[in-house]
């Protein structure tokens, strides 16, 4: 009899033995247990549930294919992840103003989080930025504006993350031109544009351009920094909208990967090397409540980018086949209720995050349901990444979990079920096809749609909305956007254009046109406007009369 054999035979020998007795007396709390993507989960695992499983396969080693233990030999022991959180209100003085908090508070990379009109391509003057200037994140319009943002902070001794997709090229050459400005070479800048359009008519919607002229800037931003900034991420292939527009963690892998595959077609199909600039190419990951199942995600990803990476796009340099990856916690599942209560909620998934073997991290504040984050709630929240990394003793050994029969079978579930995913989409044409018809959507909306009938019907308990709630007022202080900071960064943008050289503009304005309608690389024309003071608007506002713009197909 083989050890399988015997774990078999000492299984039911227990459920016969022990567990039968109790429960009957004491049944279990409910008759299915399940994941936070409704997944059920098995009361016990054992070797019995890793059939045929090989550890050299699946698991390996840290720094070793299939990476899904870790992207580097050490991981926490070399050195921490970043820690950065996602800042970004008003005016550039206000977020220049948090960049130095945070800097002077420990945090280790920034992240900038822009409004809607800077999302969408408008300046602040546009009429559709009525309303909206400010409140999501900063507004950046100009070179003038990054100038600002930048004031006193060197680029050179930070990387900086841009959550920026449909005028992600414009808003990296301002950040490029301010660099130059401050006398940095480009190629000692490190950063991420997240640059991701796909998930942009998938989930976020802050799309501008239809999808062929997108991946055309976004392969011009792989050539580009390529060829000039080294250690810049010219993509932060991003799951975290897919996730907190109400999709399963299959589906936030299976969709996101899936783009990614679609980016490095892109590529290829430029006619660039794979191996040029697939060591660029990052990737940005939602981290939810469940714990178990978010830690299986992210190991399951890298072992899934790893083998296509090599097997199917034949990537012969290592480093395109490691996945490095920057982590959210989950925004959607914040509560306005009860809202001290998020501080356990986020410390939960970030420890996740980093069991899971993230690179970098933004933890969110607890007031974050209700209002951008005060400096108070911002800083616990950093407290919260300081705490984990120098306290809780879980990054002094790589990867703890591996070898959990629970996490393994997890995390294998995961990556049958994506491959699952790759099929249907493949079947649909690829990822543009499966977007023009609807299915993404359509899949990301049911299941959007079945948790929050699980939420109402108590199937799924969440503290302080449907389960232990509290009627008192609200007691934590709420940030509050200066009135004025519209009317100043008008006025800021109508003194800039009185000021810069127009007739300069213009000219960079019509190169920038001829080389859109054309097919030259369009990032030296765009650097060329940032550089000359052209705004985002006039900038975005080329591309919107060359390419046309995008209406999302109507799905029922």
């Amino acid at each position: 009899m083989n050890d399988k054999d015997k774990i078999t035979k000492e299984k039911k020998k227990w459920e016969e033995e022990c567990l039968k007795p109790v429960m009957e007396r004491w049944p279990e709390r409910t008759e299915k247990f399940i994941t936070t993507s409704s997944q059920p989960i098995d009361r016990l695992y054992t070797p019995e549930d890793l059939e045929e499983w090989d550890h050299l396969e699946k698991l390996g080693f840290p720094g070793k294919y299939p990476f899904t233990r870790g992207v580097q030999p050490t991981m926490y022991r070399g050195r921490l992840w970043t820690m950065r959180q996602f800042a970004g209100f008003g005016t550039a003085e206000e977020t220049n103003a948090r960049f130095k908090y945070l800097l002077n508070h420990g945090e280790t990379g920034l992240s900038i989080a822009f409004d809607y009109p800077t999302l969408y391509g408008y300046d602040t003057d546009h009429h559709m930025a009525r309303g909206e200037f400010g409140k999501c994140g900063v507004a950046v319009s100009s070179l003038k504006d990054m100038e600002i943002l930048f004031d006193g902070i060197d680029p050179a001794k930070v990387s900086t993350s841009m959550t920026i997709n449909g005028p992600a090229s414009v808003l990296w050459a301002f950040y490029i031109a301010m660099a130059e400005k401050k006398g940095v070479p480009i190629e000692r800048l490190r950063g991420t544009i997240q640059n991701d359009i796909l998930k942009e008519y998938i989930a976020q919607k802050s799309f501008i351009f239809p999808p062929e002229p997108s991946m055309r800037l976004i392969v011009d931003t792989f050539e580009y920094g390529s060829k000039h900034l080294p250690k810049w991420n010219t993509i932060s292939i991003s799951g975290y909208h897919i996730r907190e527009a109400g999709s399963t963690a299959v589906q936030e892998l299976a969709f996101t990967l899936a783009d990614g595959f679609e980016y490095v077609r892109a590529g290829i199909e430029r006619g660039l090397d794979v191996d040029e600039f697939a060591p660029r190419l990052s990737f940005f990951f939602n981290a939810h409540n469940d714990f178990f199942e978010e830690i299986a995600k992210y190991r399951a990803a890298r072992r899934i980018w790893a083998k296509e990476m090599k097997e199917t796009f034949g990537a012969k340099n290592p480093r395109s086949w490691l996945m490095r990856f920057h982590t959210q916690t989950a925004g959607c599942a914040l509560t306005a209720q009860q809202p001290e209560v998020n501080l356990i909620r986020v410390a939960i998934q970030a420890l996740a995050a980093v069991l899971g073997g993230t690179q970098s991290l933004h933890t969110n504040s607890m007031d974050e349901a209700l209002a951008l984050p005060s400096e108070k709630a911002v800083r616990l929240a950093l407290r919260t990444q300081q705490v984990i990394a120098h306290e809780s003793g879980v990054v002094n050994t790589i990867d703890p979990l591996g070898g959990s029969y629970h996490v393994e079978w997890l995390t294998d579930h995961m990556e049958e079920e994506a491959y699952k995913y790759f099929d249907k989409i493949e079947s649909l044409g690829g990822v543009i096809p499966a977007v023009r018809k609807g299915y993404l959507q359509k899949e990301i909306a049911d299941a959007a749609s079945r948790y929050q009938r699980e939420t109402d019907d108590k199937k799924r308990l969440i503290v302080g909305v449907n389960e232990f709630e509290l009627d008192e007022p609200l007691e934590i202080p709420l940030l509050e956007i200066d009135p004025e900071g519209e009317r100043r960064q008008i006025e800021r943008l109508n003194t800039l254009k009185r000021q810069r050289d127009n007739d300069k503009v213009e000219k960079a304005l019509n190169r920038l046109r001829q080389v859109a309608e054309g097919d030259e690389n369009t990032v030296p024309a765009i650097l060329e406007c940032a550089k000359d003071y052209a705004t985002l608007g006039e900038i975005t506002g080329v591309f919107r009369e060359v390419f046309g713009e995008y209406e999302e197909p109507i799905v029922y």
